[in-house]
């Protein structure tokens, strides 16, 4: 199944691997790890929300692990596109909506970076210490993905499945980076204790009186075993900053929508304009009437007037009425327009009395959803691509608002997967973050769940309560903590009024930035130059003899 060294007597370096099962063919082989790899990928899958089991995600990093453990390039490559297909095809399956080929398409470009990624480990697995090697370059790996092509499309790493897990404390010292090194650290640990393990089983199987295995077996497979264990205890010690006694009384409102799909807002114009100031007129009445409590602010989604309120007296007028009503500064939603042939997807802050005011334009722009790339070719090939109408332009700024008694972090849908943006505004200052968005189009899919737990960690990373109005759901409320204390059913309309934390201390994964992640990069990379360097050094013959007992990998 896959390959090992031999357990050396402490101090000496590991033996020329060889292969677990002694006898296997080669087409045994060959199954046996497609089957790893494809279990493996599948594990991830499960450790994701809604499903969530988070527990799991270390053993699909193990198997994956296993099944390109000691392979050659060409065979490490395929196998890690196995494990990238069997976790994103179901991973993804939100983006189906808008078409099969879309989701089969995204599946196809992201799969080449788990291939690549097991080309560089199943090499780094030759060196000693490889766990750690692997482990960082998968964090390598989702950078790389965060960031080719089109701006890097972030979403599905592994750490955004531990939105309340074990791991999850570990967000506050390295952000999303630690957290999935962390996990896949822990994973490279279980596989290395099973590549220990599994020759002497094997051996047991074969030879039934053989003798037990040795006190050197013992330990060695412990190491790993405790290593293992000690992963996600260890982050019981990271640093998290206190309560500080503050509190903020926020209105969230969920006005949902009238179409579905790729037409979520339906033929007739103004219905969701309508939808979210008929609540918002709702929310002011129970107030008078002592149903809820008064807020201090309100919150409404990304896209929560589908007309542009600075060209449109209509929209304008409906909305300033709605926000006197409630009497207090509103956070709307709104895509306005940008000279002739531009728009801006805007966070807006609109204040009973003055009216419109400061804003926070997106930063990170969804590519073929608010702005087409390679525009000529597309709109050629594809019809669809014409219902992104106005190309969308990048906002420059962070998305701290002042808004009533606080200063809230504006974050637009998409953004909340990239790290840089939440951080730059997590460092202004603001508190709480407050995440507008619109997944009208994938609403009932494993879209809204993944993007809530990418709150939850967003939340414990920066020390800040987030909350969330969607347009369908799930509005929620995220605790420092990453606990969620409220939120909504899908497409349904709904209201609350939530008295959220407000916290201004900063985390180490805050004040540190990147760093963790460029460490753990330049970590994996060195790796990969430390085997090129021993390639060099190592005598022909050695290599030929290397080469002669990975079975089954020519």
């Amino acid at each position: 199944m896959v390959q090992e060294k031999t357990v050396p007597p402490a101090g000496e370096r590991p033996a020329a691997s060889r292969p677990v099962t002694s006898g296997a063919s080669p087409g045994r082989d060959v199954l046996a790890r497609a089957a790893a790899a494809a279990a493996g990928g599948l594990l991830l899958y499960l450790a994701f929300p809604p499903i969530g089991l988070w527990f799991l995600a270390p053993f699909g990093a193990m198997l994956i692990l296993l099944a390109v453990y000691g392979c050659r390039p060409r065979r490490a490559a395929w196998l890690g596109a196995v494990a990238g297909l069997a976790f994103l095809l179901p991973g993804l399956r939100w983006v189906s909506p808008i078409g099969t080929d879309a989701w089969f398409g995204l599946v196809a470009v992201e799969t080449l970076f788990y291939a690549v990624w097991a080309v560089a480990a199943a090499a780094v697995t030759r060196l000693p210490l490889w766990p750690l090697w692997t482990a960082a370059l998968w964090v390598a790996m989702e950078w790389a993905r965060g960031a080719f092509p089109f701006g890097g499309f972030p979403w599905v790493r592994i750490a955004f499945s531990q939105g309340g897990s074990a791991f999850t404390p570990y967000a506050a010292l390295g952000g999303a980076p630690l957290v999935s090194f962390a996990v896949v650290l822990c994973g490279g640990l279980l596989a290395l204790a099973a590549t220990r393990g599994l020759p002497a089983l094997s051996a047991l199987r074969t030879a039934p009186a053989a003798p037990a295995p040795s006190r050197a077996l013992v330990r060695s497979l412990a190491l790993p075993l405790a290593g293992a264990l000690a992963v996600p205890a260890g982050a019981l010690a990271v640093p998290r900053p206190g309560d500080e006694g503050k509190s903020v009384t926020i209105g969230v409102i969920q006005g949902n929508v009238p179409g579905r799909g790729m037409h979520p807002l339906g033929d007739e114009p103004a219905v969701v304009l309508r939808n979210h100031t008929t609540k918002l007129h709702e929310m002011a009445r129970a107030v008078r009437e002592g149903r809820m409590p008064k807020p201090d602010i309100v919150v409404l989604p990304e896209n929560s007037t589908d007309i542009d309120p600075y060209r449109n007296d209509f929209a304008r007028q409906e909305i300033d009425a709605a926000v006197k009503d409630i009497g207090v500064p509103v956070l709307v939603g709104a895509v306005v327009a940008i000279g002739d042939s531009n728009r801006a997807t805007r966070s807006l802050v609109w204040d009973p009395v003055t009216g419109p005011g400061a804003y926070y334009d997106k930063q990170k722009l969804v590519p073929f959803g608010e702005f087409t790339p390679m525009k000529d070719l597309v709109l050629a090939l594809f019809e669809r691509a014409g219902l992104v109408g106005r190309q969308s332009v990048s906002g420059t700024r962070d998305g701290d608002l002042r808004m009533g008694p606080v200063t809230i972090g504006a974050i637009n849908c998409y953004e909340v997967a990239f790290d840089e943006v939440v951080r730059g505004t997590a460092r202004t200052g603001a508190s709480p973050l407050v995440v507008q968005t619109n997944n009208a189009t994938y609403a009932l899919t494993n879209l809204p769940p993944q993007q809530l737990a990418m709150s939850q960690l967003r939340a414990v990373e920066h020390n800040r309560a987030v909350v969330t109005a969607a347009i369908t759901g799930i509005s929620a409320s995220v605790t420092p903590e990453g606990v969620v204390t409220w939120e909504t059913a899908e497409l349904v309309q709904d209201m609350a009024v939530l008295q959220v934390p407000v916290r201004t201390e900063t985390t180490v994964a805050t004040r540190v930035g990147a760093l963790p992640e460029w460490a753990l990069i330049l970590m994996g990379t060195v790796a990969l130059g430390a085997l090129l360097v021993l390639r060099k050094r190592r005598p022909a013959h050695s290599a030929t003899q290397e080469g002669d007992q990975q079975v089954g990998d020519a």
